[in-house]
């Protein structure tokens, strides 16, 4: 499972460019399911056939792109001007990126000796900062790069503490790795299970495919905030590492409904399973645009905690992520989840 992390968060793809992503995951999945299909949006859906005489139809979704920053501009001296997506401006300064795959650059901003006091005290915003390829002209920049490139940043997965890891793009990798684990057990329902694309541009990608494979019920996987840490209140973690897996009730986006979250909570509970609640109601996820497909799609979301989602490095617990693994493996056998 590690291995399979690793390759997936270090496997470039910012929403748009989920290409390399998709490619890797179908070469893990094709030995465990009877068909995939890649959709007009880039989404790749999986089909695996159930058991049961008369099986249900059951939406999977994790999503295969992570956030990072797209090219807009070359400047004359050959720095880069760049959008960002998906990602909180205030942890860009002086981060490492690759650009296309193969150029490497680094975040930079006006000298601190150079900027005036008001400069200095307030939050450096994307729109100040450049990227330096080390080019010395506009001709040579446009030599390396080209408008529309993507930048994502160039951290390692690699073991830190006791049973952690640190790596990119655990928001969404982690699900995706989920889902793969998931795809090499068989199940009562056939299982539709869908790697999106762009869902940190907007959930772009699920809606097209939950209207494709219209389902009986939904189920989102994610790598959520897990925001306890100092500074935080206690009432405000959203979720605790190390404590299993968490089951959402209701976000921005999606409103659980009560007959998945109460099979997850039975399933869980039933194999001894760690899970917990989300606590806050903030952020969303690819559930928000398949509950509201075609008549409406009864929906679920379970999240993997990630610290510092967002960002160039987050942290997860190993265990969290077997445990999710265990968890909707576990609810899927039930077959309890369409009744």
């Amino acid at each position: 499972m590690l291995q399979l992390l690793k390759s997936l968060t270090e496997t470039d793809g910012v929403s748009g460019d989920e290409g390399r992503v998709r490619e890797f995951i179908k070469k893990e999945i094709s030995p465990y399911v009877d068909k995939m299909i890649t959709d007009s949006m880039g989404n790749l859906i999986a089909v695996k056939k159930g058991s049961a005489e008369n099986p249900k139809k059951v939406m999977l979704d994790a999503h295969m792109d992570e956030v990072g920053l797209i090219i807009t501009h070359i400047c004359d001296d050959g720095m880069l001007k760049f959008g960002v997506i998906g990602i909180d401006q205030r942890v860009l300064l002086s981060k490492r990126v690759m650009i296309a795959g193969r150029v490497p650059g680094v975040l930079g901003i006006k000298a601190i000796h150079l900027q005036k006091r008001d400069e200095r005290n307030r939050v450096v915003k994307a729109d100040d900062m450049y990227i330096d390829i080390g080019a010395r002209s506009k001709e040579e920049a446009e030599g390396l790069v080209s408008l529309g490139d993507y930048a994502t940043f160039t951290t390692e997965c690699e073991d830190i503490g006791s049973g952690r890891i640190k790596a990119k793009a655990l928001d969404d990798r982690a699900g995706c790795a989920v889902l793969i684990e998931v795809l090499k057990d068989n199940y009562p329902d056939d299982l539709y299970v869908n790697f999106a694309v762009q869902e940190e541009a907007g959930l772009r990608g699920a809606g097209i495919a939950a209207y494709r494979i219209n389902p009986d019920i939904g189920l989102a996987l994610e790598g959520t905030t897990c925001s306890d840490v100092p500074g935080a209140d206690e009432h405000m973690y959203s979720t605790v590492m190390g404590c299993g897996p968490a089951i959402s009730i209701i976000d921005r986006s999606s409103y659980s409904s009560k007959d998945i979250v109460n099979g997850l909570i039975d399933a869980a509970e039933d194999a001894g399973i760690p899970y917990q609640m989300k606590r806050t109601m903030t952020g969303g996820n690819d559930a928000g645009m398949i509950q509201r497909t075609h008549e409406g799609v009864k929906t679920g979301v379970v999240s993997v905690p990630v610290r510092y989602i967002h960002s160039p490095a987050a942290i997860m617990d190993v265990t969290d992520f077997e445990n999710t693994v265990s968890l909707i493996k576990e609810f899927l056998k039930k077959g309890a989840c369409c009744k």
